[in-house]
């Protein structure tokens, strides 16, 4: 073999012949593994197709449904710490950075399982599935939307606040009648990309068994034993959900744009 070698490099010639035949034999032990494509299990056109995408669309209005509620849950949250952030009492200030550095520090899935697995043991408080799915998902994007808002209101110019207080309107009115409106404008962007994150990490609650998208696929898997075919069906699926999201975004975008001119 080396002398092949140190003749392929003497000769270019025989160095290209030696190249083409390495390929023709990866090729062909490719042929001989070829895969055997049955589309049919997810095919809409075939009775047995048709029941899996339904079975599938079932978990796909799963995962949409527990990633709306966690992902308004979340911006509620996440606005209310951004605005103990900036709070001039210190001890909200420093909650607003435990919980900050604490929830984005802690992967996903592992918060997950403790909520559902630890909290019962720890502290005697049960959650279904579902409720610690959506907790965790709330919880953790929280941290990520604190920071957001945080920086959508000190973009805000502070004279729009200096002209707020002169015309009597108290600290809490001025940041929602005020502040607040112009911040969601400009994090806009930032919050939808917020809703893909979680709606993508909501495929993690599968592993605790919540019947979402993920979770369905991998029980279809194990019916059809056609693990390809549906998997790459979930992709085609996550990918089409996540488009259709950042085209609503960007529509929303563009009208709140519109409407400030």
């Amino acid at each position: 073999m080396a002398s092949e070698v140190l003749s392929a490099k003497q000769n270019p010639s025989w160095g290209k012949a030696l190249a083409v035949s390495a390929a023709a034999l990866s090729l062909s032990g490719c042929a001989q593994n070829s895969y055997n494509w049955g589309w049919y299990v997810v095919s809409p056109f075939d009775p047995r197709g048709l029941k899996n995408v339904a079975f599938l669309a079932e978990g796909l209005i799963a995962t949409i449904g527990i990633s709306l509620v966690a992902i308004v849950i979340s911006v509620v949250l996440g606005a209310a710490l951004a605005i103990a952030g900036m709070s001039r009492h210190r001890a909200l200030r420093l909650f607003n950075r435990g919980y900050v550095e604490a929830f984005r520090a802690v992967p996903i899935l592992v918060l997950l399982l403790w909520v559902y697995y630890g909290l019962p043991v720890v502290a005697g408080i049960q959650f279904s599935v579902i409720v610690a799915g959506i907790a965790t998902l709330a919880i953790s994007d929280s941290a990520f939307e604190a920071e957001i808002f945080r920086a959508g209101i000190q973009s805000v110019p502070k004279g729009q606040t200096e002209a707020a207080f002169s015309v009597g309107l108290t600290r809490w009115q001025t940041m929602r009648l005020v502040v607040l409106p112009q911040a969601i404008r400009k994090i806009l962007p930032a919050l939808g990309n917020q809703f893909v994150y979680v709606l993508k990490m909501s495929s993690l609650i599968s592993v605790v068994g919540f019947q979402e998208l993920t979770r369905r696929a991998q029980e279809l898997v194990l019916i059809e034993y056609r693990p390809l075919e549906i998997y790459t069906m979930l992709v085609l699926e996550y990918l089409v959900l996540i488009l259709v999201v950042s085209w609503l975004v960007r529509r929303l975008e563009a009208r709140m744009a519109a409407e400030t001119r």
